[in-house]
């Protein structure tokens, strides 16, 4: 009988993201913490939302992490015509065969991008929602499971654009992080200028792993130690979010179980099989601050959600003894 070797798995995934991080970046340069937290989610079975303005590189970080491994890819484009049926699948009568065939929509893939997401009507937008949480979808009463690994990763504008809707509380929910691209550095704006400008550096992107390496990885994250004091301190940040007099909406239990998971992952990728404290606090912003919403009072008076939650990270009290 194989014995576990922890450390060696460890070894592995380190150097399996390592690879990843190295792909992606070849075509998003100069944003190594963007593309880490995309790690993260895809070994926490998570999912990811991109928000930013238009141009700054959204939709090539989708495609070169589904890019960067062999599995199956699909890209949705979000638009108001879109239809739940184009997201999900439809059922169609064959003449030929006297039944009903069911024809796969866009999300039956192991990495779906969701281009521009917030331009889809709220009711497409809903049809992701019974594939996010359950990986699954339902039509006509039948169920179809979806093959794991399955990431959307989707990207928005800002909702001060023209021609968009915002996401509901239960959308936003279902995403475990969401990470803002911003303008890259000037080096790194010149770097693209003379790469980019005679060719897409995506058509030369090669796969460098697979979903089945990926099904192990997320394997051994899930082997990784959290101990009673950690959970203790992410509940207490949920919790101190919930009670927030300037937060109208704080984070959910689903909220709360996906930071644990997203800091299993952190975990991994540093090379440890347990989880500090600090890496619940590194990824609480990414993970907590698209799920809550301001009071009337702290929109009135200019206070960002984010602003409100460092105030929280810097009362809750960190453990002074993690493995307790």
């Amino acid at each position: 009988m194989t014995m576990p070797n922890p450390a060696g798995d460890l070894a592995v995934l380190r150097q399996v993201t390592d690879r990843l991080r190295a792909s992606v970046e070849t075509v998003i340069s100069g944003k190594t913490e963007v593309v880490d937290t995309a790690l993260v989610v895809l070994l926490a079975e998570g999912h990811l939302l991109i928000e930013d303005v238009p141009g700054v590189g959204k939709t090539m970080l989708s495609k070169a992490l589904a890019r960067s491994i062999d599995g199956t890819v699909r890209r949705i484009q979000f638009t108001p015509d879109l239809l739940p049926s184009d997201v999900t699948g439809v059922s169609i009568w064959n003449r030929n065969s006297g039944e009903f065939e069911f024809r796969p929509g866009g999300v039956f893939a192991n990495v779906v991008v969701g281009d521009e997401i917030n331009r889809a009507s709220p009711k497409t937008q809903s049809a992701l929602l019974e594939c996010m949480e359950e990986r699954q979808v339902t039509v006509d009463n039948v169920t179809w499971p979806l093959e794991a690994p399955f990431m959307v990763v989707a990207t928005q504008n800002p909702v001060e654009m023209e021609g968009t809707y915002a996401l509901p509380e239960a959308q936003r929910d279902r995403f475990m992080a969401k990470v803002s691209m911003g303008y890259p550095v000037e080096e790194a704006e010149l770097a693209m200028l003379q790469e980019h400008t005679s060719r897409n550096p995506l058509d030369s992107l090669e796969p460098v792993t697979d979903v089945t390496e990926i099904r192990k990885l997320i394997a051994t994250v899930s082997q990784v130690h959290v101990s009673p004091a950690v959970q203790r301190y992410a509940v207490a940040l949920a919790t101190a979010t919930r009670t927030a007099p300037e937060l109208l909406l704080g984070a959910s239990p689903r909220a709360t179980l996906q930071l644990v998971r997203a800091a299993k992952a952190a975990a991994a990728m540093a090379g440890r099989d347990y989880v500090l404290p600090d890496d619940v606090h590194r990824l609480a912003r990414t993970v907590l601050a698209h799920r809550l919403l301001p009071s009337l009072e702290a929109t009135r008076t200019g206070r960002s959600v984010t602003a409100v939650l460092d105030v929280l990270l810097d009362q809750v009290r960190v453990p002074s003894d993690p493995g307790a």
